[in-house]
């Protein structure tokens, strides 16, 4: 998809969303929109007006609202807006909850990914690069059920604040360093159980671990006003793939990505494409050159659903002035 002014109500009839909650995003939403706005503007979605208030919860959701990162202003607690924000927020912060609560995490998250991915079509038809980027973060963090500070290790199976603790003490900090880690050094630093370990490994097996490359288009003879063309190669180094490994997200789900072209300078998104990834893919994203002289863009590989494997690479593109006809003949 490029970058057009997309209609509304194909962006609803995509993700099944009701009309009036892409009306919402699109008065809400604007370019300095960051993570706690999103939460906050994806909870008033009308998807989740009849999320349950039982008999009593006030007290509940009050006690939350203690306990929440990013504080409510005056928040009504039988609004069951309210509640959503207030159980995205406990699923992003792991907390423990009640059954019942649990319950109606589950059903807030069933529909929480495609708000957030009308959210990047929103954001991205007007243009905006870091609050598009931040719903893709977003999309990230709901399915991992962690914050973007939290450290990466979080999204392993069995592993403890202890455990991520003695890795970073270590200078172990990413999926990927545990990845190379040899197995004795690896065992002996996590001392998880043989079936426990089993885990880790298939977890660390499914982690994207993509090769990008990617080259402008006749990069020499770029002219104002004329196409400027970026091809992308992806290529995956695992053999496996398969569901996205989320142990606390309660829907299987399949990995999307998003490769993006920004000038962050003006927090503008120039071009994107949202793709799935096997084995392999060939992305092609394209745009209107700009006035002549130097420009600086970054490209940015996105994914929808684990942290730490986004990728971003910087190129600058020298426009020469648009051709006249007298050039031409």
């Amino acid at each position: 998809m490029d970058v057009a002014p997309l209609n509304l109500g194909m962006i609803a009839a995509y993700y099944y969303i009701n009309y009036t909650t892409i009306e919402l995003f699109s008065m809400s939403l604007n370019a300095k929109t960051k993570v706690r706005g999103l939460i906050e503007i994806i909870s008033n979605a009308a998807e989740y007006e009849n999320i349950p208030i039982r008999h009593h919860e006030d007290n509940l959701l009050r006690q939350l609202a203690q306990k929440v990162p990013h504080k409510l202003n005056n928040p009504k607690f039988n609004d069951p807006h309210v509640k959503t924000n207030l159980l995205l927020q406990a699923h992003l912060s792991r907390m423990q909850l009640s059954a019942e609560l649990q319950s109606d995490t589950e059903e807030i998250l069933s529909k929480a990914i495609r708000l957030i991915q009308a959210c990047v079509d929103v954001l991205s038809s007007n243009g905006w690069l870091s609050p598009a980027l931040a719903a893709m973060e977003l999309a990230q963090m709901v399915t991992q059920a962690m914050w973007s500070k939290d450290s990466y290790l979080k999204q392993l199976p069995h592993f403890t604040s202890e455990h991520i603790k003695r890795c970073t003490d270590k200078g172990v900090e990413s999926v990927f360093d545990i990845m190379e880690m040899e197995d004795e050094e690896r065992n002996a630093l996590l001392q998880l159980s043989d079936s426990q370990m089993a885990d880790v490994a298939r977890f660390c097996n499914r982690y994207p671990n993509i090769e990008l490359s990617y080259e402008v288009v006749d990069k020499d003879i770029i002219r104002s006003g004329g196409p400027v063309v970026v091809l992308v190669q992806l290529e995956r180094e695992e053999e496996v793939t398969g569901p996205v490994i989320a142990p606390l997200f309660p829907q299987k789900r399949e990995e999307g990505w998003w490769v993006v072209i920004g000038d962050a300078k003006s927090n503008s998104l120039i071009s994107i494409k949202r793709l799935t990834l096997q084995q392999k893919a060939k992305v092609k994203l394209d745009f209107v050159a700009p006035a002549t002289g130097a420009h600086n863009y970054t490209l940015y590989f996105m994914s929808d659903a684990y942290m730490g494997c986004d990728q971003e690479y910087k190129f600058s593109v020298d426009v020469k002035e648009a051709e006249t006809d007298s050039d031409s003949d």
